[in-house]
């Protein structure tokens, strides 16, 4: 059985990841559930603290519908080492190398959480 799930990327700013990574991926903002005129306007209805909550966006989905949700959770402390996880996209057409799987350019985001372009 296959479960469906979300990536989840620690941040300061998930605003601004937001938009790096919506470029970057090709992903997009979710709408908010029917009925509500903003993200924000759903939360509260549902009783999470003010305190929680940030006006800018914080999610993103594939407009596919292929690929995971990934959410942009605000946490208090700076990231501290090398990521244990990593994104590889692949932006080009394969390398055309006989024996190489695998190449790529090693970057980082603006808050310096690293990914491979291919």
């Amino acid at each position: 059985m296959t479960v469906r799930f979300q990536l989840v990327v620690d941040c300061a700013d998930p605003d601004r990841l937001t938009r790096f990574w919506s470029t970057a991926l090709g992903y997009q903002v979710p709408p908010p559930p029917e009925g509500f005129d903003s993200w924000r306007a759903y939360w509260v209805k549902v009783g999470v603290p003010d305190e929680e909550l940030d006006d800018g966006d914080d999610s993103l989905v594939d407009p596919d519908g292929a690929g995971p949700r990934i959410w942009f959770q605000k946490v208090p402390e700076g990231k501290a080492g090398k990521n244990r996880l990593h994104l590889d996209i692949n932006a080009s057409g394969g390398l055309e190398e006989e024996g190489l799987d695998h190449y790529g350019e090693t970057m980082r985001d603006p808050e310096g959480n690293e990914f491979c372009v291919h």
